[in-house]
């Protein structure tokens, strides 16, 4: 993509689409040339379909195995093709009524893909673990789904018989209410009084603003936020408290159902993830509270504080943030200089896609805020930004390019059954890249520029690993009041919560009273034993960026060979065959000791 003579286009919330130039726009093209062509398509899936639903009840032999799958297959990647379209045009301009028609109507096909093949799985469990391996042994066409079978097979022991499934099925709408009413309550019901900033002047606190607020040099607004969003919060305390027991006790429930111990047993099997993992993550991060500590000590030293509060945390220690301005192509770059310890393979292809169509650059009228990387088997994947001159935009291009790459390699290496990477691995390859790039900024930034860059950093490191650990840490609290019968009540997560802050953020922090209700506003709480996943994926980055850039043996060829794994084993295993073992303490203890390293640059640059 290129920008005339360096002229950057117009764009914005103001700006149509249509004025957009045709360069800035990623090619939906390249996944059908028209919509006559994706009307054909839809006609042809809904034919196919037909086969597919045909086979139901007809499972029975090796060869009627693999032509039940090979079908989901070419089915699974049609509708992939045919939501892609409608819906990539749809996020780029949602006030076009005809888009939104044709996202429909691919949500529509969809759903009834997920209706059909849903007799395949529970077929396939009937046989019996002995049989299928009997099929995958005289079959073998069925070989490229072996890890597919094995794995859902792996979890056969905690499948019900059908009828007890379809019964399960129906309870879900009426299990989930405790989660519904935590969403209404903080979304809908609850309002936050108004509040004041430093010069008296009127000025508002929500979920939406709140981290904002957080981050302003006026210390009034930033404490009159903290303490009406907190106190507005501990105001519905025994109701928050209400609905995270009912929520955890659905999940207890939907474990000990499946033949499970507990919550924690259950969420981590879908992985393949022992429970020692998580324990031990917990462990490395309490060995390490010493770089966090002396951090809280000199943000405290720094801001020139008597006493450093909560709602002094999120201060930036820099102002350099626009002196990274630079257009998008500038922008890319850097991203490939940076990336260049990559390799020539990676970063031709990388350059490829930055100018070959797969990015949305700009903001228009009607566009998805944001940004996202969607990968389409046998096309190419397909990357929205917002672009604005800023560092933090630029990180976004090395993020996002990073999940757009482990999407490109994986459908190049793997048959479609086992390209998609999982969620345990989805934000590695992207936080590498971020890794490469702070790393290369470093290199070529002023004083001031590299205090912003180790202050980001460690802020990172701060909400991405110890603030998320500390967040594991209170969900296995939760989970094993539930497992022991009790409820959760509301005064005792208080307590628990403020002796957590006292014992992640040490004695430079004042722990106010307020921030004991901080627990109740977490939305993740409800989504159990997911949020230890962004330590683990950040910490495997970290671990990968540290061996690449110090020239490790093989690093290179063992960071692209996890980009080509994509789902093709367990997660754990494809990383420790790249050089990454998690069932260790090393990549958490690589990234605090890269904490601790760049926190102690940033103390010699501002002299303390």
């Amino acid at each position: 993509m290129t920008e005339k003579n360096n002229q950057i286009p117009a764009h914005g919330s103001n700006v149509s689409r249509a004025e957009i130039p045709a360069a800035c726009k990623w090619h939906v093209q390249d996944i059908y040339a028209d919509e006559a062509a994706w009307q054909k398509s839809c006609q042809s899936f809904k034919e196919q379909l037909a086969v597919l639903k045909a086979m139901q009840g007809h499972i029975t032999t090796a060869q009627a195995l693999y032509e039940a799958l090979h079908l989901q297959d070419q089915l699974a990647q049609l509708i992939d093709k045919i939501y892609a379209y409608a819906r990539l045009q749809q996020d780029a301009d949602n006030t076009d009524q005809h888009l939104q028609a044709l996202s429909g109507e691919a949500e529509g096909l969809a759903a009834e893909f997920t209706n059909a093949n849903s007799f395949i799985e529970p077929e396939m469990l009937s046989l019996g673990n002995d049989k299928v391996q009997e099929f995958l042994d005289s079959e073998p066409l069925l070989s490229e789904y072996e890890f597919y079978i094995e794995n859902l097979m792996r979890l056969n022991e905690h499948v019900l018989s059908a009828d007890k499934e379809a019964i399960f099925a129906q309870s879900h709408l009426a299990t989930c209410s405790a989660a519904n009413a935590f969403r209404a309550l903080v979304s809908a019901d609850m309002e936050f009084p108004p509040i004041t900033d430093g010069e008296g002047k009127p000025a508002i606190v929500s979920e939406g603003n709140y981290i904002l607020n957080m981050s302003s040099s006026d210390r009034t607004l930033r404490k009159n936020s903290f303490q009406t969003l907190m106190g507005t919060y501990h105001k519905f305390r025994n109701t928050l408290a209400t609905t995270l027991t009912g929520s955890a006790r659905t999940a207890f429930y939907y474990a000990k159902v499946h033949n499970y111990k507990d919550t924690l047993e259950s969420c981590l099997a879908q992985d393949n993830i022992p429970t020692s993992l998580y324990d031990g993550l917990i462990q490395a991060v309490h060995d390490n509270f010493a770089p966090l500590h002396e951090y809280m000590q000199l943000k405290k030293d720094v801001l020139g504080y008597e006493e450093l509060h909560p709602y002094d945390i999120y201060v930036p220690l820099s102002q350099a943030a626009d002196s990274f301005s630079c257009t998008f192509p500038e922008a890319c770059a850097r991203v490939e200089a940076a990336l260049a310890p990559l390799g020539e393979d990676y970063i031709n292809t990388l350059h490829k896609g930055l100018t070959s169509g797969w990015i949305d650059v700009y903001e228009n009228k009607g566009k998805r805020s944001g940004a996202y990387s969607w990968g389409v088997y046998g096309v190419h994947p397909f990357v929205l930004l917002n672009y604005q001159e800023r560092y933090s935009s630029i990180s976004t291009i090395a993020h996002e390019m990073g999940h757009a790459l482990h999407s490109y390699y994986s459908s190049q290496n793997q048959s479609y059954v086992n390209s998609e990477y999982t969620i345990f691995c989805a934000e590695v390859a992207s936080t590498t890249n971020e890794n490469l790039l702070l790393e290369y900024t470093l290199a070529h930034a002023t004083d001031a520029q590299k205090v912003y860059l180790l202050n980001q950093f460690l802020e990172q490191v701060r909400t991405t690993v110890y603030r998320q650990v500390q967040f594991a840490e209170f969900e296995k609290f939760i989970h094993s009041e539930i497992t022991a019968g009790r409820s959760l009540q509301a005064e005792k997560l208080e307590n628990y919560w403020l002796e957590s802050n006292e014992q992640y953020y040490g004695p430079a922090l004042t722990v106010d009273k307020e921030l004991a209700s901080e627990w109740s506003r977490i939305p993740h709480f409800y989504t159990p034993f997911y949020v230890y996943k962004y330590a683990t994926g950040y910490s495997a980055a970290t671990a990968f960026a540290s061996a690449i850039l110090s020239g490790q043996p093989n690093a290179v060829e063992k960071y692209l060979g996890f980009l080509k794994a994509g789902g093709s084993d367990y997660s754990l295993n494809i990383l420790k065959n790249a050089g990454v073992d998690l069932n260790t303490p090393q990549p958490v203890t690589v990234t605090i000791q890269k904490f601790a390293a760049k926190l102690k640059e940033l103390k010699a640059l501002l002299g303390k």
